[in-house]
């Protein structure tokens, strides 16, 4: 089963999601505006529609009444991170009902220390989640200093990869982070929307693209000797 979610800009092709999409990782990158949240929609959705609930991160830490419209309703139960007991036994009995769970979360939760294991993280790596959700991390690159205060938090968040029944897909804003080569292998989708500083990815044809168009990036299943190959095409995402 697939689902028509954009079109290709160099052949008739669309582009589809498939059940591929439901173990493998996908990195949306682009600047605000870009339609980052759009694409993530869909994903989201198909994934519903797949029957697997669902864990949506937003650290921006959003009040119930700041979170778009398509994040409510009857496909998401919001949550706002908290340290304590009460919190604690509301987000087991969400999982426990299968919930889809829309949790606001402060990143000052997380711990800047590799050795050290935030109660945050403890709390996501829950193995009844591990088993049965499906991630989305919606990263917010204005919070000031993310990746300073937390330069290990990609490797140390995605270290519940390899534990991870279903995969996971992350939204945020270019950074150099995302050059790295440890992190480029977590990924099987790439996708980059507008970004302002082309250096970031070596090509100076992000910078004119328009909104919901995006650069694509899928790595082939088949088996190599080394990596499998990578395709790339440039996409338009359906509003």
């Amino acid at each position: 089963m697939s689902k028509r979610i954009g079109h290709c800009l160099s052949s008739i092709a669309d582009l589809k999601l498939t059940d591929h999409i439901l173990c493998k990782n996908t990195l949306i990158l682009g600047e605000e505006g870009s339609g980052k949240t759009n694409l993530a929609s869909k994903i989201r959705e198909y994934v519903i529609e797949k029957s697997i609930p669902t864990l949506y991160m937003d650290f921006s830490d959003p009040s119930v009444d700041d979170v778009e419209a398509r994040y409510k309703g009857d496909h998401f139960y919001y949550m706002q991170f908290e340290e304590s007991d009460a919190f604690d036994k509301a987000f087991d009995e969400a999982i426990a009902a299968r919930k889809h769970i829309y949790l606001a979360v402060n990143p000052k939760y997380f711990s800047n220390k590799r050795d050290q294991k935030s109660r945050l993280s403890q709390t996501i790596s829950k193995q009844v989640l591990l088993e049965n959700y499906y991630y989305f991390f919606h990263e917010i690159a204005q919070l000031g200093g993310f990746y300073t205060e937390f330069e290990d938090f990609l490797v140390y968040i995605f270290s519940m990869i390899h534990m991870k029944k279903y995969g996971l897909t992350f939204l945020t804003q270019p950074h150099e982070i995302f050059e790295n080569a440890q992190l480029k292998l977590l990924f099987s989708f790439l996708f980059l929307g507008r970004c302002s500083n082309a250096n970031y990815y070596n090509t100076s044809s992000l910078k004119s693209l328009e909104r919901n168009q995006f650069f694509y990036q899928r790595r082939l299943s088949r088996k190599t000797l080394l990596f499998n190959d990578i395709v790339s095409e440039m996409v338009m995402v359906d509003e």
